[in-house]
Order: structure tokens, then sequence, then C-alpha cells
């Protein structure tokens, strides 16, 4: 450990009741947990036996562990286990109660990672009593609030002991996220001490720097398409932000460019807007929207390659199409045009290229026109001169295909650390394995610089282009069946339809630009399918000389890439040359190979070193043809110096620097938290020598961004510092919890004889109220508030509703998502017709939440008519349906629990044990209390639903036209048709009853 993170344990245990600890994003939180629990048991191992066997925290006390993510949860696991002092479980919700009553009962102590719902259950049903807890840790307290479980949690763990509750954050910023977050954050922990602990820290930064890796930043400058994409990009943002800005509905303060490149301010825009969304034009919440795609297509440009970021931008203009307004603005047609000029141009037979000006054009057909045919000048692009007759002829199609300037520097990164390396003028130590670490956003972007390293760049880009002709083939074939079927319309006029005026005369008609590129583009596309005819047909031949076993199920398809590749890549040149050769070494190499790039993307796991080590020394000549041989073999010779690579995923949020130990880190893609996560690595490891490389785009939102994340965590500290100044903690911050007091506690004497004046003398006790609750309600946070209104939870699996308040009420609770999922799904027709059989009043509760608009819709968007669709016209014909159900609206949660008082109010408490049996058969088939079962016969009409012809339409009727289904199956036909309604329904219920059994003897 290093000094200041032994300094933040000492000061967390000086405090008997815990505290609250926020880091700087990359401090090792893994590291302070681990160390805080096994302080804490030693502490209660190290107390008298006399004091082990009376308080929790001696020696029998087990420690609880909430808000763990999974990476987080390993890590803390591993430090505990290299320990050999505390044991370590893992309580999910499938664990047996028995099994988790033995893990409380411990008398070892032990640590334990469990989830809220099943903390809570197990405190409610006394499984866990708090006396035998030592601690509770909770890693996640920015999420803390007074309705969440963690607040719950504690809450009931500090009803009857005051055990110290310690909480991490390692997300300063989401700690000043609204109104005073970090002082209502310890008012719902009960914690009384705030540690801060940002990177600037004294201690902190003295032990971090004392020995730091030796740092290279590299700037990488952009090309000029990306620069005029990234400028066009930040003009479009601004001018949303800026039509955003005129609602007046927004804190102007937070709508900057700077801070709409985080996906926070999303949450900031959203947080201001939910209350009054239903209030808001469509225009408002398109801007919401386009604000958080023209955020992707920035962090996109950066980090993949030009062909993907052309597929990305056309499945933009597919699904978002005239709805979005950054479509609409002068800028984007400058984003789709450099973006197709980064992959493509499209050339007349005649060498000329077809270029689209990057101004905009005027989108009305007459003002272009006009324009065109004043003094015989050019228009806005080079296609003006151009005839019907020229855009029928075959326009070829050059192809740029321009690589990532990251790709090339990264590679002659890798050569310059394997020259260092084979120098040998250092002696490597042992705990150095000589791994490059490169470590990138997402895998998609680690595994295809596996492919650029291992196979190079062109070729890289050469199948991704592939893919997108091809892709662009099927899609114009889907086109071509559908144009069939549609009528013929005006064609629309300007960028988005890519129609320019054909000439100087307006008589010639306008040519499309779109079409010049879709006929160029399936040529090429064409060009690519006959030859993957052509490598079927060798696939034949080879697979029938191969007489290799491995060959089967995979020759097929291998060898047709592998043809497409050499002939793609020597199209320019015109070499016909083929290898006629059927090796089989070359065979299997090239299955390896085309496996390799099939991979899905989603499926390849960082921390697979099968996957992810690449061992470049052993990079062979797989591809190579005779042909290509020659244009492979500098970067076959470059390859054999290039050192072992192992590729890591930032956004698998797993810490593999103590695991691969690496010698050399790439920064692909600069991320503050894993900056950190190397400086504490190499204060840890002061001896060992360590080389960083950061690869920035010069003077791109790259940088922007990063700097951005350390000014803005830099003052989050400084609001949190000044908040710690001017905190006001409650007294009773230490003691019991806050709010109302439990009904089960008595008032005091003065409360009780307040009303002495009054006639009747002593007020009378309240009674204990007491609520029924579902065990997956617990995922809610209703149960939370309803226990802070003093009443008693108590926690069962129901098999009919959520909420039971009384004998005669049983409530069936929905938010609003999940009121549209089970109307979808029809789980909620079902649900309400089962509330109806057992009890005497069903009510569905209708939840809104606290942030968010008290609405379903606006007046103007409610009908008149009935409509499958809308939600008022479903919940009108659930009521039609169910006269007796009573519909409760809520506001929020703490409105719910005041509703709930209310329909208490002058109604007998639930009982448990009848709770639980609602709905559920006895041995003997019989259900209890069920309404229907007074009146009808309830097994015989279930049998009844399930024949043949009887629907839900006709049962009731069947039902009162027979007495018994002895009698229905006398019935003739004619009478169950006037019964049932139908004549065919009625054939197939007598066919059905009148049919004979199969003998089961022969």
């Amino acid at each position: 450990m290093l000094p200041f993170e032994e300094q933040v344990v000492a000061d967390l245990l000086e405090d008997p009741n815990g505290g609250l600890v926020v880091l700087s994003s990359g401090l090792p939180l893994a590291s302070l947990a681990a160390t805080l629990l096994l302080h804490l048991h030693h502490q209660s191992s190290a107390s008298s036996p006399s004091t082990s066997s009376s308080t929790p925290g001696g020696g029998g006390g087990c420690y609880l562990i909430l808000s763990a993510a999974d990476a987080l949860k390993e890590q803390i696991r591993r430090r505990l286990l290299d320990s050999q002092l505390l044991p370590v479980h893992d309580v999910g919700p499938d664990v047996p109660a028995a099994h988790r009553r033995a893990l409380y009962t411990s008398s070892s102590g032990a640590a334990l990672f469990l989830t809220p719902r099943v903390l809570a259950a197990d405190l409610l049903t006394s499984h866990l009593s708090p006396t035998r807890v030592g601690a509770l840790l909770l890693l996640a307290a920015h999420r803390a609030s007074d309705t969440s479980s963690d607040a719950f949690i504690a809450r009931l763990l500090r009803q009857r002991r005051l055990l110290p509750v310690y909480a991490f954050s390692d997300r300063p910023h989401a700690m000043v996220a609204g109104f005073a977050k970090a002082e209502r954050a310890m008012k719902s922990l009960y914690t009384r001490r705030l540690h801060l602990w940002p990177r600037f820290h004294v201690l902190a930064a003295a032990d971090l720097e004392r020995s730091p890796p030796e740092v290279i930043d590299v700037r990488v400058p952009m090309t000029q398409p990306m620069v005029g994409i990234q400028a066009a990009i930040l003009d479009a943002m601004d001018a949303c932000l800026k039509e955003l800005r005129r609602t007046n509905k927004v804190d102007v303060e937070d709508l900057t460019v700077d801070k709409g490149l985080f996906k926070s301010f999303d949450e900031i825009v959203r947080r201001q807007l939910d209350p009054l969304w239903h209030t808001l034009g469509k225009k408002t919440k398109q801007l919401v929207a386009d604000l958080r795609t023209l955020r992707k297509l920035l962090d996109y440009l950066l980090r993949y390659d030009a062909v993907t970021y052309l597929t990305y931008l056309d499945t933009l203009r597919v699904s978002e199409g005239v709805r979005s307004v950054w479509i609409l603005a002068d800028s984007s047609h400058k984003i789709f045009e450099l973006a197709k000029r980064r992959v493509y141009q499209v050339t007349r037979p005649d060498g000329t290229k077809v270029i689209t000006s990057i101004k905009r054009t005027p989108t009305k057909k007459r003002k272009v026109a006009d324009s065109s045919s004043n003094k015989g000048k050019e228009t806005e692009n080079e296609d003006s001169t151009t005839n019907k007759d020229d855009a029928q002829k075959v326009n070829a199609l050059e192809e740029v295909l321009e690589e990532a300037p990251k790709w090339k520097v990264l590679r002659e990164l890798l050569q310059e650390i394997a020259e260092e390396q084979s120098k040998g003028d250092a002696v490597v130590h042992e705990d150095e394995s000589g791994i490059v670490l490169v470590a990138c956003k997402d895998e998609r972007s680690c595994l295809q610089l596996q492919e650029c390293i291992s196979k190079g760049p062109q070729q890289v880009m050469r199948e991704e282009w592939e893919k997108y002709l091809l892709g662009k083939a099927e899609l114009h074939g889907l086109h071509k069946k559908k144009k069939k079927r549609q009528s013929q319309q005006p064609k629309g006029f300007g960028v988005l339809d890519g129609e320019f005026p054909a000439g100087p005369s307006e008589d010639a008609g306008p040519v499309s630009i779109r079409n010049l590129e879709t006929n160029a583009l399936l040529a090429a596309a064409s060009g690519i399918s006959k030859l993957n005819k052509e490598a079927d047909v060798k696939d034949d031949s080879v697979a029938s000389c191969s007489k290799r076993g491995s060959m089967k199920g995979k020759g097929k398809g291998v060898p047709k890439k592998i043809v497409t590749k050499r002939q793609a890549s020597n199209r320019k040149k015109k070499s016909t040359t083929e290898n006629e050769n059927c090796q089989g070494t070359d065979v299997e190499a090239s299955d390896k190979t085309d496996e390799q790039s099939e991979i899905d993307v989603s499926k390849v796991s960082a921390k697979d070193d099968k996957q992810s080590e690449i061992d470049v020394s052993n990079v062979t000549a797989k591809d190579a043809s005779p042909a290509s041989t020659a244009d492979n073999a500098e970067n076959l010779i470059d390859a054999k110096m290039l050192p072992p690579v192992q590729f890591y995923a930032l956004d698998s949020d797993q810490h593999v620097l103590d695991t691969w130990k690496p010698s050399v880190i790439i920064v692909y893609h600069p991320d503050i938290t894993f900056v950190r996560e190397i400086e504490v690595y190499k204060a840890e490891n002061p001896l060992k020598k360590l080389k960083v490389y950061f690869l920035f785009y010069e003077e791109s939102s790259e940088v922007q961004k990063f700097e951005s994340s350390i000014r803005r965590e830099n003052e989050a500290f400084e609001s949190l510092i000044r908040q710690k100044s001017l905190m006001m903690i409650p007294v009773d911050q230490s003691g019991r919890c806050l709010g109302p007091t439990p009904a089960s506690e008595p008032e005091p004497i003065l409360s009780q004889n307040s009303l002495t004046r009054k006639s009747g003398g002593r007020r009378a006790t309240e009674k204990d109220m007491q609520v029924i609750v579902d065990m997956r309600e617990f995922m809610s946070s209703l149960p939370n508030v309803l226990h802070q209104k003093g009443i008693r939870i108590i926690p069962v699996t129901l098999e009919v509703g959520d909420y039971v308040l009384s004998p005669l009420i049983c409530v069936e609770r929905k938010s609003i998502s999940d009121l549209f999922q089970s109307f979808a799904s029809g789980r909620l027709y079902n649900q309400v017709e089962t509330m109806i059989r057992y009890y005497k009043i069903p009510v569905l509760l209708i939840e809104f939440s606290q942030d968010k608009s008290f609405s379903f819709q606006s007046a103007s968007e409610v009908g008149d008519d009935v409509s499958p669709t809308n939600i008022i016209s479903k919940l009108s014909l659930l009521v039609l349906h169910f006269p007796r159900l009573r519909i409760v609206w809520s506001r929020s949660l703490h409105a719910t629990a005041d509703i709930f008082i209310s329909l208490k109010t002058n109604q007998d408490e639930p009982d448990e044990t009848k709770a639980m049996r609602v709905g559920v058969p006895s041995e003997d088939g019989v259900v209890e209390d069920d309404v229907r079962a007074e009146n009808y016969n309830t097994s015989a009409i279930e049998f009844l639903r399930r024949l043949p012809g009887v629907t839900d339409a006709n049962y009731r009727a069947i039902m009162d036209g027979c007495g018994s289904l002895a009698d229905l199956a006398l019935l003739p036909v004619e009478r169950l048709a006037e019964l049932m309604g139908s004549q065919k329904g009625a054939r197939t219920l007598k066919e059905f009853l009148d049919a004979k059994c199969p003998s089961m003897i022969s």
C-alpha cells in the first residue's frame, strides 16, 4: 500500500461511526476497501473473548459489502484471499435462506458481497440480526439518497445498533450533481465525516510523483477531411445548443459544447426537462436526441476507420431522415460529403471527378434553376454541365480508403520499441515481461488494431470496403423490390435527395449525384460478387486436390475470401497471375487467418490471453500470393521486428496492470481513469522501468475531452471542499434513524398527554401498521419509503398482488414503463383477474416518478375514439371489463405511502400466513378464499375454457346454457352453435367430445 492509502484507512478508523470517502477517478478503491476490512477484522479478533461474545465486532461479526461492480468485487476478493485472514463469500439471490443464515452466524467472521434486495429481506425477516454485523461498506456512495436501497439497509441496521457505515465513491462529479448532493448522501447513510482525496492532495501527489513513469506525448495530425468533419460536427452541436437555449426551460450555464462532450450532459439536460417533458414540443425533444447523436459522431470519428464511419452515417441518414434537426443544418452536408471523400471518389469515363461542393445547396428547385440560368454560370457543383446521356454511362469508382493516422504512428512506435529491446543494453528483470500494452476504448478497436498489425492497414481497409460494397448491393436489391409496389412520387430537390441542375438550360433536367454514386458503387460491388463466384469454382478444385481432413467444413468459404483479397489487391496492376499450388500448409494458414477475421467483436474478451495477445514476431506470409509477395515483403520484414503486443479494452473495466506487468504502455485512446491506474501501478512498483506513450490527435476533440475531464474533476473537488466547510450535520446524525418515529416505538409522555385539555384525557396509542410486501418489490424504493413512514414491512412471496394492505385490499403496483409492457404482453389482464377472484377491493396503483411529468400525454394527444394503441383507451377497456377494479394515481413514492396509510384507515391488519396461501392450491387442489368458488366450480370452468372451440367470448354463454360438463356433452350441434355463436366452433367441440379414446391394448 502507498502511504496516502494508509492515511485514508487511518482517518476512517478514527471515527467509530464511519465516514464518506470521495476519491479521484482511478485511485485504488479496491485496495482501500480490502485494507479497511482487514483492519476491522484484526481489531475485532484482538478484542477480549468476553467482549467478543457480547459485541458483534468481537470475532464473530460479518462485514457486509454492497454496490460493488463485478470488476471491483473481483479485486477485493483477490486481495482478501491473498491475505488469508478473512474469508470471502458472494451471497447471491439464488443462495438458500438456510445457507445465508449460516454465513451470517459464522463464528470466524466473513466478508459478504450481497445485493440490496436480499439483504433488506433478511433484515426484515430477522434472518440476519444487526448485532451480528461488524460494519457496512458501500462502494457507490454517489447513488445514495433518502429513497435508495443503500439508505434503507443503513436505517435497518442503525435502528438497533450504532454500527459503523463506510461509504466510498470514485466519481466526484456525481457527488456535486444536484443541490447539496454530498450532504444529503451523508444524512441518508448516517455518517458525520467527509474525507476528500483528490489527485492534487498533498499526500497523494507526493506518493504518485515520487517515481513517475517516463511519459512521451505523441501528437498525431488529423487529415484534412477529419478536420473538416470535426468542425462541422461542432458547428452542428453549437447550433442545436442555441436552439435549445431559446426554450427558456434549461439552465443556460450548463449548455456548453465543452460539457456536451460527456455522457453526463444528457443527464443534466433530462434532469431539468423531465418535470415538464409533456409540455415540450417535438422540436425541443428532438434537439436533446440530436445532441446525443452528434456526440457519438464526434467520438466515432476518432475511433473508427473511414469505411465504418461512412456506414454509420448511412444508417443515420436512413433511420433519422428529416426528423432530425441537425441533419437539416448547413454543416450536415459537409459531414456526409467529407466522409465519402475519405473512402471513394466517383470519376466519369473521361477521367473527371464528380465532386459535390461542400457548400449548402438551396433546397428549392426554382431557386437553383434561376441561378443556373443566369449568365450561364455553373452551379455549386462540378456536375452542372453533365447531360442525361452522360449520366447513363458507366462511371468508375476511384478508391481512396483513407487510413487512420494513428495506425501508422502505432506501427512506428512498436518498431521503435522492438529496436530498443533488441539492443540489449539494459538487463531485463525477472518481473518485467517485455509486453507492450495497447489500451483502446472498446473491444472492436482492439480487434481492428490487432488485424492492422498482423495483416497490414491496407488489407484491413480493403476488407471493410468490400463488406461495405456488398452491403450496398444487397440494400439496393431490397429497394428494387419495394420500388415496384410503390406509386410514382415526385422527387425532392436539394441535398437530402442529391438533386442538382443538369446544365445551363432548364430543359435538360436535374441529374442526381446520388444516382451516379449508386451506379458506380453497384458496378464495383458486381465486380466483387463475380470474383466471389470465381473463387467458389476455384475452391472446388482446391478442395478436390487437398487431402487433409482439416479442410472439411471449412474449405467452402475460406479460400473464397482469400482469392477475393488477392485479386482485389492486384486489380489496379491488372495482374492475372494466380496461385495454382494446392499446398495444405498454405490452406491451413489461410483457414486460421480467415477464422480470425470473422470473429464477432461482441464476443471478444479483453482478458482472454489467447485472443488478445499477439506475438507479432511469428507473423508469416499467410495471405501472400506470388503477385503480392513483393508488396507485402516490407510489411513482413517490419512485422518480424515488432514486440509481443497485448490489447486491453478500457470498457471492460478490468484492472490488468498487476497481472500482465507491461514494460511499455501505449494509451491509444486516452482516459483519465486509466492514467491514474498507471500512476498507482508505477508508485507501487518504484523499481520497475515503465514507459508510457500517449497518442493524441492534434487539435481534436480528443484532447479537449481529456483536458475537460481533468478540469471537471478539479472543479468538483473544489465545490466539495466549499460544501464541507459550510456543511451542517444534525446532532442525531450519529444516532438512530432520522425522520418520523416508527410506530413500534412509544412516543414521549409529553406528546401523549398533549391533548389532556380536551375531553377524553390521554390520547390513545396508535396501532402498529403493517403491510405485506412481495419479495420482488424490494427492487423498487417503495418499501423503503413505507418504512420511513413508520409502517412495518413483512416481506413474503405473494402469488397474487404486490402489496396486501388489509384482508380486503390488494394492490398491484405499476410504474409507467411496466404499465406499457404489461398491457403489451397481456400480463396485466391476468393479474387483475386473479386479484378480483381473491380480494373484494382490488387496486391498480399507477405510480409516476417524482422527477418526471405527472401525465401520460398532453391533452391535445388524447383522442375522442378508442384506439388499440392508446394507453388511455386500454385503461378504459380494462375498467369496463373489471368494474370492481379501483385505479389509484400516485405522483411519487411519498405520495404512494400517504395513499397506503389513508387506505388502511379503519381496516384490519393483514395476516401473513393467509396472504401467502392466496392463489396457491393446497395438496388436495383446493384454493382458499376464492370469491368465484362461492358461486362457480372454478375447476370445471378452467377445464371448459381449455376445450377446443371455447374462447373468452363464448364460455360464459355455454355456462348459462348447460348446468354441468355432463350436460354439455349431450347437447346437439345446433344448440352448441347457438351458444357458441359459431357453427365451426360447435362442430369442433362436438367432434372432440364424441371422439373415441384409442385403446392401449392391441
